[in-house]
């Protein structure tokens, strides 16, 4: 049977080429318009198989907002990819630079590519995803408009890239979550977990955790602090752990449950590849 898989965007979006890397080109896509919708949609059974969600950029950071919803789901982390994201100043065909009034694009991609768009003196308007920001430039054929997108969202839409690779760094990269509704058995060869914590916030509670990660030999990939709901500037800890075996990171959640008030593993998998 076919992967149904939901994702946050357009056909020709950044999410969709993840979800063909990561689950092969026949996979179904259900297309969302927001991060919530896509949690809605993954967290259905008569919907989906689950989702693909972005989770952080390496220009840009963490989406924190989807921390939130993740953390306010049933969801599961299964897996992960990390997708080189290439940003490319896209145009309908015979559009010229000194043409261009406005450039439109998600507010992701515009923070991507702050240097490059600094140095015109064009109006930039933000716009719920990269890929739509294409298909409404190739609906409207605007002559004055330009769009921040990938290569996909160029050819499917038919518009020349006018100027490709306006990332400011580019060494650049966004991390997506792979999301199912239930706990997925771990594979032998995991070597990452994403868990979320919180202490009872004395003196020194926070650095006793992370030192007994240390000493279990485990690395401390990523740290996030996310604010409680209705609590006095409390927080939870979000951590994704890197190891060597299962066995090892049994070991660190032994470890460290007595010193939390609250422990919640999100997934235990494979690192990601870079595509």
């Amino acid at each position: 049977m076919k992967k149904k898989v939901s994702i946050q965007g357009y056909e020709g979006s950044f999410h969709q080429v993840a979800a063909r890397n990561y689950f092969g080109s026949d996979v179904e896509v259900i297309y969302c318009a927001t991060f919530s919708e896509l949690i809605k949609m993954a967290s259905d059974k008569d919907i989906s198989d689950g989702g693909v969600m972005a989770i952080e950029n390496s220009i840009a950071g963490s989406v924190l907002g989807n921390y939130n919803l993740l953390r306010k789901s049933e969801l599961c982390i299964s897996g992960e990819i990390v997708l080189k994201i290439e940003q490319h100043l896209i145009v309908n065909p015979g559009v010229q630079l000194e043409d261009i009034r406005e450039v439109h694009s998600h507010p992701m991609a515009i923070q991507q590519c702050l240097k490059f768009l600094d140095n015109h003196n064009w109006k930039v308007v933000e716009t719920d995803d990269t890929a739509l920001s294409a298909k409404n430039l190739h609906h409207y054929k605007s002559k004055h408009i330009a769009a921040i997108a990938g290569k996909a969202a160029a050819d499917l839409y038919d518009l020349d890239v006018i100027v490709p690779n306006i990332h400011t760094i580019k060494n650049n990269h966004t991390r997506f979550l792979i999301l199912d509704r239930e706990e997925v058995r771990s594979p032998q060869d995991a070597n990452k977990a994403s868990v979320s914590f919180h202490t009872d916030h004395t003196r020194g509670s926070l650095a006793r955790v992370l030192t007994k990660i240390a000493d279990c030999g485990v690395n401390l990939s990523k740290l996030e602090s996310f604010p409680i709901p209705d609590s006095d500037w409390h927080y939870n800890f979000g951590v994704d752990m890197e190891f060597d075996s299962i066995e090892q990171f049994h070991k660190v959640i032994e470890a460290i449950h007595p010193l939390t008030e609250e422990i919640k593993i999100f997934g235990v998998y494979r690192k990601g590849k870079t595509i």
